[in-house]
């Protein structure tokens, strides 16, 4: 198959970049790392009358590391950095837990944290992970510039928040408080393809011995990342035991809405998000204070 022509464009700055969508903003397409755009352009399935390649763009490609704990992550940082950079692992582990189910190897040297976030797949990793860290989704545009909480950036399966001629320009996420476990599990039918079910999770022990901070967000599930809003009702306060983990997993399981596709049942993908997510608190749990190296 070949892409149908277009234009192309190689903007050298974030203005160039809104520049260039200003002047067809319904018929631009973004090029980060491709993984995404160039299949779409094959089976022509993306026809844009203009594409432009981010990889030339200053300033998106960088992660800055606050002393108040705030982490800013570009949109063209490549999805392998978040499992290298030292830093970032020892700030936020989850991103780095959550990388290393993407694809292979060679896939994540090429593809971005914006792309993917933008991309909006309902079965990728890094939504769901950065909506259980919380994050705010920078969104620079002709006009204007927006921060978008992650629970609102995802409308529905490969449908952002991101409006015609808006650029995502990076992610913000606060570190958890010390001492917070994390944990990232999901299932695929082999190493490296989609996700049939995936959970994230965030857990914090207080020195009560109780919970005091608690977050959930599955993938594969429904069109977009599942956020249990009642979770925090539920846990806060109570011991971190395997009861309290099943519970959490049978309701998990009882109102996250699949679908049915080649790969597996909505029933299956019910059951399984249920399971990892009781399994994935009890990891976070285990983690959290130091009590399990991570």
């Amino acid at each position: 198959m070949k892409p149908p022509p277009f234009d192309y464009a190689t903007p050298r700055s974030v203005d160039e970049v809104v520049e260039v969508l200003r002047e067809a903003p319904d018929e631009s397409s973004l090029l980060a790392g491709g993984q995404s755009l160039m299949p779409l352009l094959n089976m022509r399935m993306a026809q844009p009358r203009v594409v432009v390649d981010l990889n030339r763009a200053e300033g998106l490609g960088a992660i800055e590391l606050t002393g108040e704990g705030r982490v800013r992550i570009g949109s063209m940082v490549r999805q392998r950095r978040l499992e290298t950079d030292q830093e970032l692992r020892d700030r936020l582990p989850l991103l780095t837990e959550a990388a290393r189910h993407i694809a292979h190897v060679p896939i994540r040297m090429r593809g971005t944290v914006g792309g993917s976030l933008a991309h909006a797949d309902p079965a990728a990793e890094l939504p769901a992970a950065v909506c259980a860290l919380e994050g705010r989704l920078l969104v620079r545009g002709t006009e204007v510039e927006r921060t978008i909480p992650a629970g609102d950036f995802f409308l529905g399966a490969l449908t952002s928040a991101i409006g015609p001629g808006e650029l995502l320009v990076a992610v913000a996420i606060d570190t958890p408080p010390k001492g917070t476990g994390w944990a990232f599990h999901e299932v695929a039918r082999t190493h490296g393809a989609f996700a049939l079910a995936g959970a994230a999770a965030l857990l914090h022990v207080g020195e009560d011995g109780g919970i005091d901070l608690v977050r959930l967000a599955l993938l594969g599930v429904g069109s977009v990342p599942y956020v249990p809003d009642w979770l925090g009702e539920m846990a806060v306060g109570e011991a971190p035991d395997e009861s309290l983990f099943r519970r959490i997993g049978e309701r998990v399981g009882d109102e996250v809405a699949p679908f049915d596709d080649v790969h597996a049942s909505a029933d299956y993908r019910r059951r399984v998000a249920g399971v990892l997510s009781a399994r994935a608190l009890a990891e976070a749990a285990g983690r959290s204070n130091g009590r399990a190296s991570g």
